[in-house]
């Protein structure tokens, strides 16, 4: 069927369409749009919190990412080796006069690609709609996230709290008695001089293992006493958890292996690679998985955590053969909506999440990769080509190009940098951060008081306390609160790599998909980080 849609003309294969305000509505599993001449940039869409959503020229591919290993946890692994462009659930293209086309999938299991000068969107299994429009970004993308909306709903509440988490500052390396030497210094919430923080969270580094959600001895008093200091000092208790990824030293592992997520051949779907261990998925399908997890939140609750971020949770969406046969990210909803369910009025905040499928079963969601004390890894850009992992530029990169989802959820990009301790983040770096923290209206630190200089510290106090007022000015640019703000620097794609990085990242990514090599870099890291806190205790 031809079509011309605001001047543009375009060839489609189906027979009905509808017309909507600004667009086109298409129902079909597989949907294939002729362009009238081929892009110049295309728009990649990733499938979870930490994976690359960005625009790119098509003159600069982006090849499969390495090291293999970790593709599970850092993307769709079913796509991960697709050398088009290509997303999941969307995609548009931009012409070289500045024209632009959508296609975007309102229901799950679906991805887009390009092929030359077919624009391709199918679901996986079944059919599903399409919505099509031209134009503006942010306007196609404010009507995208309008039909999503009616299809998956919303976060229950715009009340977004203030956060301290114990993980960019302490890592694993948390234990009882520093933080709640930090929260004396935080102070009580009515104090004049505190730290006006919401909710005061403990992340990675409690817990006995992946899997074995009990306190482990560097707790010695327990989670609920814990939880009960936190309370005491007027905030809500927060507690990070991985709860569908599994571990072989796990007790799970070892006697409920009808748990995980099997391929075809009744092997173990890996999941990728952290901890010094292999990753595995449970089946959130299978009851007992699913009476596992409500007892695991109903447990955290009774401790008295009332704000519950939940990581890595791509693990419940990966592609498998399940107890009960459904499509992945549905199967990824059911469990969600099971632990959303079980954890009552508490805040949920998802990380490693696959988007589209945590919309209406979460209160935040995690936008893009981790931030960290530096602002890029060349080791990642250019020899890799790795863009999920920690850094300030992907972390910014990935999480200003899904701004378009704060009408449908609270958007998390991470903690924001006070201190100059541990990393060598610029005042500008630091700035462009603190910004995009006020534009997502989310506000968390990792900074440990005691660390900061007055100056800092007062810094910190005034962005808590703050209320902003925003005003998108242009395609990467904002006003916020009076001063002019430009993502444009930061949200570019490295160079592309020459011959020899090529050469010499498939090499280094090979070594690094051998687990010993992975074990010695974790072991590496853990003593710099063991050395740099007896160099300066909390």
């Amino acid at each position: 069927m031809d079509v011309q849609l605001d001047g543009l003309d375009l060839q489609l294969n189906v027979n009905a369409i509808q017309s909507v305000e600004d667009g086109l509505l298409v129902k079909s599993s597989a949907l294939t749009v002729s362009l009238p001449v081929i892009p110049v940039r295309y728009l990649y869409s990733g499938w979870q919190s930490w994976s690359l959503t960005s625009w790119a020229k098509l003159d600069r591919p982006i090849l499969p990412m390495r090291p293999n290993i970790l593709h599970p946890m850092q993307t769709d692994p079913i796509y991960a080796r697709e050398s088009r462009p290509n997303g999941s659930w969307y995609g548009a293209v931009e012409f070289a006069d500045g024209r632009m086309f959508f296609l975007g999938a309102l229901d799950l299991e679906s991805h887009v690609l390009l092929d030359g000068k077919s624009l391709i969107g199918f679901y996986e299994k079944g059919d599903g709609d399409w919505f099509l429009a031209t134009g503006d970004e942010s306007k196609f993308m404010s009507r995208y996230a309008e039909f999503l909306g009616v299809r998956l709903g919303h976060a229950r509440t715009r009340s977004v709290p203030r956060i301290w988490c114990s993980w960019y500052s302490l890592y694993a390396e948390i234990n009882e008695s520093r933080l709640q030497k930090i929260l004396e210094v935080v102070g009580h919430i009515d104090s004049p001089h505190c730290m006006p923080f919401d909710v005061f969270q403990v992340d990675d580094g409690w817990q006995v293992g992946i899997g074995n959600w009990e306190p482990n001895t560097k707790f010695p008093s327990g989670m609920k006493n814990l939880a009960a200091r936190i309370i005491d000092s007027g905030r809500k208790a927060g507690l990070w958890l991985a709860p569908l990824l599994i571990v072989p030293s796990s007790e799970i592992y070892r006697q409920h292996r009808d748990w995980l997520l099997n391929d075809e051949n009744n092997r173990l779907v890996r999941a990728g690679f952290n901890w010094g261990e292999p990753l595995f998925a449970l089946d959130t399908t299978n009851p007992a998985v699913l009476d596992w997890l409500v007892s695991l939140m109903n447990k955290v609750r009774s401790w008295g955590y009332e704000y519950v971020k939940l990581d890595f949770l791509y693990a419940g969406a990966l592609p498998g053969k399940r107890f009960v046969d459904m499509p992945r990210e549905s199967a990824y909803t059911h469990g969600l909506k099971t632990i959303r369910d079980a954890l009552g009025s508490a805040y949920l905040l998802t990380c490693g999440a696959p988007i589209l499928p945590s919309i209406g079963l979460c209160d935040g969601l995690r936008i893009g990769p981790d931030v960290s004390g530096n602002f890029a890894s060349p080791l990642n850009d250019n020899l890799l080509m790795n863009y999920t992992t920690p850094g300030l530029r992907n972390g910014i990169r990935t999480s200003f190009n899904r701004l378009w989802l704060q009408p449908l959820v609270n958007i998390d990009p991470d903690v924001v940098y006070f201190g100059s301790r541990l990393n060598d983040l610029t005042k500008e770096d630091k700035s462009i951060q603190k910004d995009l923290a006020k534009i997502c209206n989310l506000k968390s630190t990792s900074d440990i008081p005691s660390w900061l200089s007055e100056g800092e510290r007062n810094d910190l106090q005034t962005f808590l306390a703050s209320q902003s007022e925003i005003l998108n000015t242009g395609k990467t640019s904002f006003q916020v609160d009076g001063h002019p703000v430009d993502f444009g620097k930061y949200i570019n794609l490295p160079n592309s790599p020459g011959l020899f990085a090529i050469i010499l990242g498939a090499l280094i990514g090979r070594l690094a998909s051998i687990p010993t090599v992975l074990k010695a870099f974790d072991k590496l890291i853990k003593i710099q980080r063991n050395k740099s806190l007896k160099d300066r205790p909390v």
